[in-house]
């Protein structure tokens, strides 16, 4: 018998003709004891999904069964953990978690209480955080308390909304072992919403993808047959682990193409991409201003210092950092959360002071930020009040000042054009969603003509589809511009499929390169022609065992891989 069950469940929000089918025909049977990954993309009605299945809200149609009777709202039964951590500010850990278990375990003495209390702590690692506030927590601390507190209720079903995508790589690897093993010794059924496939293949039974919205209904579903414990290095030799990720992706990416496909249709805007000049080559006043004499030594890091004063003495946050990247080169910058990354990145910018030590761009001594080097950070920053075109002409009209009124405009429509905004550029900045306003912010930093582009996780707040599409605009963009660019990255795909190397950095504080590695796939790169490529598990591999290694903070020499 299934512990719950959804028949032929829709669900829709708004009236009349503002109304807006969310979901629609969801079949779903989830047994005991199952950890069941329901994976899909932004907007496509996975928190509607967990919150039908938790009883917050009912459905508009179908029927939703709790072991085979009708669901009548929320209880204890189901722990809900959702992607905002929802804690008393002026509680403790100890506090928050304490609240749920009086609430539920009122017949339990105190001292009972007590010892339920302390066993999720320390099931989440957080019984030597017990007093701390969650203003003195981290994001992944503050998650794993919500999460304590879900358990803490002893419920039949967890119910897991993306509790983890807002967290860095190490943290989230750190909850999804967590996961995986209060799965094992509790045999808690667990609904997990994810929209990352490699977490879904990591943890679950069962995984079944989420069409895109609006609309949405529950895809094909695959099993998952790994043997458990799956670790992280060892499951990417598993020739099934290959062929699921594969096959889901591809059906993901496939949904996603068929949805845009049929909303173009219905759009009809075929003529309104703007001319471009000179065929499909960048604008001539663009070609001026990229010209370079200094191919070999184009940027160099020189044992690059960065420290800050402390209350306790200096703190080096970056050690010797020490590079040559080539005229064109596409470089990933990748390592654990606090190794000094977007430090680098900040001091290539020209953002932040060097404290020893050089970086020199195109012969000339980097001092202080310039039109030269454009940065995209995670966040887009675009005047709300200005249209696309005016945003990214700001930086035009001051980079091209010899170029005439048309020119500067050929430049602009040009790389708006080139990032899928050709019918978007007379929007305003308010009116554009998250990844529109990314390309925006992609279009900006290339018509600058820049001689050194820094990506400081671009795509880092998006969800996959958004992120997967925008990755693919950039090497489209890129490819026809060459400029050299460095990416700050915690996706170890994206390292491989935007980069020439792969420079891995090691914990900080006093971190350096830990090790380098020369991508040598074919360009131009595909998702999809990554996953079935002979040589891409051998780079993740490499880029994944770099990170397991470093997970504890060892520190090594740099090498070449």
């Amino acid at each position: 018998m299934a512990v719950l069950q959804l028949q032929q469940v829709g669900k829709s929000y708004g009236e009349g003709a503002a109304r807006s089918a969310v979901l629609r025909d969801i079949n779903l049977s989830i047994a005991e004891g199952e950890l069941l990954a329901i994976v899909g993309f932004s907007g496509s009605g996975k928190t509607t999904l967990v919150s039908l299945m938790a009883g917050l809200i009912e459905p508009d149609s179908g029927t939703i069964s709790l072991r085979a009777q009708p669901l009548q709202g929320p209880g204890p039964d189901r722990g809900v953990v959702f992607q905002s951590y929802s804690l008393m500010p002026w509680m403790s850990v100890r506090e928050n978690i304490a609240l749920a278990v009086e609430a539920i375990h009122r017949q339990r003495s105190r001292a009972q209480q007590a010892v339920m209390v302390q066993h999720y702590m320390a099931m989440v690692s957080l019984a030597h955080a017990a007093d701390r506030r969650p203003a003195e927590l981290s994001g992944g601390m503050r998650q794993r308390v919500a999460v304590a507190r879900a358990l803490a209720m002893q419920p039949e079903i967890l119910l897991l909304d993306e509790p983890l995508s807002a967290l860095d790589a190490l943290t989230r690897a750190r909850l999804q072992d967590e996961i995986a093993a209060i799965h094992a010794q509790e045999g808690k059924t667990i609904v997990l919403i994810t929209n990352d496939v490699d977490e879904a293949l990591l943890l679950a039974d069962r995984i079944i993808p989420l069409t895109p919205g609006p609309n949405a209904t529950l895809g094909p579903e695959f099993l998952v047959n790994l043997a458990r414990p799956r670790g992280r290095s060892t499951i990417h030799h598993d020739e099934q682990f290959k062929k699921l990720r594969r096959d889901i992706t591809a059906w993901m990416i496939e949904a996603s193409r068929s949805l845009e496909k049929e909303r173009n249709n219905q759009l009809r805007l075929p003529q309104l991409q703007p001319r471009m000049p000179g065929e499909d080559r960048p604008p001539r006043a663009y070609r001026q201003a990229a010209t370079s004499s200094n191919e070999a030594r184009y940027l160099e890091f020189s044992q690059v210092i960065k420290s800050y004063p402390t209350p306790k003495g200096e703190l080096t946050v970056v050690d010797g950092f020490d590079m040559m990247v080539r005229k064109g080169e596409f470089i990933s910058l990748i390592g654990h959360s606090g190794c000094g990354k977007s430090t680098v990145l900040a001091m290539a910018a020209g953002l932040n002071d060097v404290t020893l030590g050089g970086i020199v761009l195109d012969g000339r001594e980097v001092h202080s930020a310039g039109p030269d080097r454009a940065v995209v950070f995670q966040s887009p920053s675009l005047f709300p009040w200005l249209t696309a075109r005016q945003n990214v002409m700001l930086g035009v009209e001051r980079v091209y000042p010899h170029a005439t009124r048309a020119e500067r405009r050929e430049v602009v429509e040009y790389y708006l054009s080139k990032v899928g905004l050709g019918d978007a550029m007379d929007k305003s900045a308010a009116d554009l969603s998250n990844g529109m306003k990314q390309r925006v912010g992609i279009a900006r930093a290339f018509a600058l003509s820049p001689k050194l582009l820094l990506l400081d996780e671009p795509f880092g707040m998006l969800d996959s589809l958004t992120r997967w599409g925008l990755q693919e605009v950039l090497m489209e963009v890129w490819s026809r511009s060459q400029v050299t660019t460095i990416c700050v990255t915690h996706d170890v795909d994206e390292a491989i499929l935007l980069a020439d190397r792969v420079v891995m950095m090691t914990n900080g504080p006093h971190a350096r390169i830990g090790r380098i590695l020369e991508v040598k796939l074919p360009r131009p790169r595909t998702r999809s022609q990554l996953l079935v490529h002979p040589d891409y598990y051998h780079y993740r591999e490499a880029l994944l065992s770099f990170l397991d290694e470093y997970e504890h903070g060892h520190k090594g020499k740099q090498e070449a891989a």
